[in-house]
């Protein structure tokens, strides 16, 4: 229930409303309009590629060599976001902050990316689209990319001051998630209807659980 509603304070509860799909209560770390049905990728590392691995240390014994590390990683994010685009990825979905170059090269290429998302919303969206994180620096960083659901749509939207990213999927259950907007005066009244609509929602699912019995 915590993924599936957002308060708004300040409204009267006659805007409260239901929409289909998912609502990520943050903004866009990039937004590129597209039409259509998007090809999503859920990631969760930095898309920024390490110049050692974990618990190696990477000494740079010049201002040269160091540019040149720099320049290596920029090119290194710069195909991949190219690959992305290259299999007609339009969105990335992020569960850690990426750094600034990612974020350069994803509006470069046309990529969507939002970031910061809590395991609990991974875990909606992996049960919703049925499809499992991609990692980019496997055996093979140019393979197909397999690990892509379908959005269809995705885009801001303003909640009071707040901007959100509305996004729909294609579920490949028969769970088709809506999200509840809750609007009141203040957010002590918001906070009591969620729990009461929780508790209801509760007591429903109790019952039909006693009638499949």
């Amino acid at each position: 229930f915590a993924e599936l509603h957002a308060a708004v304070a300040g409204l009267p509860v006659a805007s409260s409303r239901v929409l289909p799909g998912l609502i990520l209560r943050r903004d866009f770390a990039a937004y590129c309009p597209a039409g259509g049905d998007l090809r999503a990728v859920l990631v969760t590392e930095p898309l920024r590629p390490a110049l050692s691995a974990p618990g190696v240390e990477f000494v740079v014994d010049s201002e040269g060599r160091y540019q040149a590390s720099l320049r290596w990683i920029a090119r290194r994010t710069e195909a991949l976001m190219k690959h992305l685009q290259s299999n007609s990825v339009k969105l990335l979905l992020s569960s850690v902050k990426q750094e600034e170059v990612v974020i350069y090269y994803a509006k470069l290429y046309g990529v969507s990316v939002v970031e910061c998302l809590s395991s609990e919303e991974v875990a909606l969206i992996c049960e919703i689209t049925g499809v499992s994180a991609y990692a980019p620096f496997g055996d093979n960083v140019y393979r197909e990319i397999t690990e892509a659901a379908v959005a269809t749509f995705c885009q801001p939207l303003l909640l009071g001051s707040k901007r959100c990213v509305h996004i729909g999927f294609t579920s490949v259950c028969a769970f088709q998630p809506h999200c509840l907007i809750l609007c009141g005066p203040v957010d002590g009244v918001n906070k009591q209807h969620a729990a009461a609509l929780q508790g209801a929602f509760t007591m429903l699912q109790q019952l039909y659980k006693r009638v499949d019995q």
